[in-house]
């Protein structure tokens, strides 16, 4: 049976962790699972509940009635919310907000937890986040921490949202952004934080290309030391 290989990619908002993750599971032939997209699906259904994100109480006696679940399909996670698969909704400021608080819960941590875990065990596969190789997936065989500065990872986000037709401000998603980072790192249940072993990556001045290129050098390293 060919060996299961985790690799774990964390990092802050606009770092280009779902770019990379993407890359690198389309290079290996790994299945690629965005946890992001997870808690967005779960903030997005605390919206449409008309539920404030602050509200923990409201938010964990909702997840009875919640409907997440999540396929493969070409490779790769879609994200189903009561059957339906989601789209560019989760990926506003205000989703991303949304999915910064109720991934504060730990009662949502723990309903999510062992969906991804569970595919992990079943597939190798490359899953970004930010607390993949600290809580998610601790013996992943490979961890990565991807790192840039404030504006330009706001300015990839900003692009990306130009993109997709949202009008936001590259301010106001710089100061989103600044906030998100703070609740993600400062929250007492898996704080956003790199794992002791991960191998820290600054994007920063790279390209999408030249970032695989470095992940590439180091995947390989590692798989090459631990003999797989």
């Amino acid at each position: 049976m060919e060996k299961i290989i985790n690799i774990a990619i964390d990092g802050p908002s606009g770092s280009g962790k779902s770019t990379l993750a993407k890359a690198v599971a389309k290079h290996y032939g790994f299945i690629y699972v965005d946890t992001g997209a997870l808690y967005r699906t779960v903030g997005l259904y605390i919206q449409r509940k008309g539920i404030e994100p602050t509200d923990k109480a409201a938010i964990v006696e909702a997840l009875d009635g919640l409907d997440i679940g999540m396929r493969l399909v070409d490779g790769g996670g879609v994200v189903f919310l009561d059957g339906k698969p989601v789209g560019d909704e989760i990926r506003t400021p205000k989703s991303s907000m949304y999915a910064s608080h109720v991934s504060a819960i730990p009662e949502v941590r723990a309903y999510l937890l062992d969906l991804q875990r569970d595919i992990a065990r079943k597939n190798s596969t490359v899953m970004d986040g930010r607390d993949i190789g600290t809580v998610i997936l601790p013996n992943a065989h490979v961890k990565l921490y991807l790192v840039a500065n404030d504006e330009i990872r706001a300015k990839r986000r900003y692009a990306e949202l130009l993109e997709k037709g949202q009008k936001v401000t590259e301010a106001e998603v710089l100061s989103d952004m600044r906030q998100r980072d703070s609740n993600d790192s400062s929250r007492e249940v898996a704080p956003a934080v790199a794992a002791e072993d991960a191998v820290y990556l600054d994007n920063g001045a790279l390209t999408p290309e030249e970032t695989l290129d470095r992940a590439r050098e180091i995947i390989d390293g590692a798989l090459a030391d631990a003999k797989i």
